[in-house]
């Protein structure tokens, strides 16, 4: 038998794999957990998720679930009671109309706004967005062959991008418009007016989608209530998907549950990507989020105060370090602090020095460069009071031995 004298080369990665980038905050809450394991006392302050556990009778809800036989597939898009609470939350809290056809429920916000970049971009589309920005905006359109476009708005302009900006950003290649307000990492909240005039732009260009990404809403404290495009503009509502979810609001991140909003069209072309990749989320999460969405609000609530709180604590020690300039927060868990001046006292780059304060501070942040604005660091307050007073102690002694 005669063998092949051709070289045998390895399978390799795809060009699509190659491209992108992995998640930064999970590659620095692992490395964190690793040094944990080494013995290392380590504050993480990088993890986007709450910290207290899920409430009871969420919990509940999913053990009965079970114990009455509901763990079996489900529809593609989700459960049509789930479907239902979903769009009396739209209508209850955002005054939103919306039919079955019209949601889509996935295995996550992310995974609604994946379905929605595979479902809608097409190689050499561009997608319109803001820095700072949630690190898997770009990544996400690199997936589908798109082009993310990213319109630079540092705190000279509170993290938040003007009308002009927008126009100017816009070619006729341009596809998708990407918001999320409350901000993750910077916490900004676009008002009213200033939604109103982002939409005037948007409105003169008929070929582009707006997603809102409104997975902060319930964690909000300046100049609530909560809106979104839609609220100023209901006229952009066939062009316009809101992405939201259930983990971020009642502490339900690992149950992997979130939704999409829009033209019945996307949302169509979104659940057959969906049938082919996850199939439909997990049955027994979907319960769990139905009893979320029915009882939770006062949960949201709470779990709003206590972030609150923090943001306070944090904000007012970060004001006294030197070296250092930060804005408050609207929302979200997170303050964006401007350690550009630290940073080039010890001659690195940002991703340098917070391996720097891994190292020797034992304090684990995200370096601004993964949002798409260097020289920042995201800090999350997702945990206890206690923690923070001892992280902020450390990252200021840190500060002050800088010459």
């Amino acid at each position: 038998m005669k063998h092949s004298t051709a070289a045998k080369t390895a399978p390799r990665p795809s060009a699509r794999a190659e491209a992108i980038q992995p998640s930064p905050t999970l590659s620095i809450t692992s490395r964190a957990a690793e040094l944990r394991a080494q013995g290392k006392d380590i504050i993480s302050l990088s993890s986007g998720e709450p910290d207290f556990d899920t409430p009871e009778y969420i919990k509940e809800a999913a053990v009965r679930a079970m114990r009455e036989g509901h763990t079996k597939y489900t529809p593609v898009g989700g459960l049509p009671e789930l479907k239902q609470d979903i769009i009396d939350k739209l209508e209850r809290d955002n005054r939103l109309s919306y039919s079955t056809g019209e949601v889509l429920v996935s295995c996550g916000c992310k995974h609604s706004l994946y379905n929605l970049t595979q479902a809608l971009l097409d190689p050499g589309d561009e997608v319109i967005i803001p820095a700072p920005y949630w690190v898997s905006y770009p990544e996400m359109a690199k997936l589908a062959g798109a082009i993310p476009k990213i319109i630079q708005a540092g705190a000279d302009q509170h993290f938040k991008i003007t009308p002009e900006q927008l126009e100017q950003a816009i070619t006729p290649r341009t596809r998708m418009f990407i918001l999320n307000s409350p901000n993750n990492p910077s916490g900004a909240y676009y008002l009213e007016p200033e939604l109103a005039a982002l939409g005037e732009v948007i409105k003169r260009h008929p070929g582009i989608c707006i997603v809102s990404d409104d997975i902060y809403e319930h964690i909000l404290w300046d100049r609530p209530p909560f809106k979104n495009i839609l609220n100023t503009h209901p006229e952009l509502a066939d062009r316009t998907i809101l992405c939201n979810g259930v983990s971020k609001a009642y502490s339900m991140t690992g149950w992997r549950i979130g939704y999409a909003a829009g033209p019945r069209e996307i949302i169509l072309a979104m659940q057959k990507i969906q049938s082919q990749s996850t199939s439909n989320p997990c049955s027994i999460s979907q319960y769990a989020a139905m009893a979320a969405l029915r009882n939770g609000r006062e949960d949201s609530s709470k779990g709003k105060d206590i972030f609150k709180q923090r943001h306070d604590y944090v904000h007012r020690h970060l004001a006294k370090m030197p070296y250092l300039t930060c804005l408050p927060s609207a929302g979200t868990f997170y303050l964006f602090p401007d350690l550009t001046e630290a940073v080039q006292r010890q001659g690195l780059n940002d991703i340098q020095f917070a391996e720097h304060l891994l190292e020797r501070a034992g304090i684990a942040l995200v370096p601004g460069s993964a949002f798409g604005t260097p020289g920042h660091y995201r800090i999350s307050f997702s945990t206890d009071l206690e923690v923070l007073k001892e992280a902020m102690g450390r990252l200021e002694r840190t500060l002050r031995a800088i010459n």
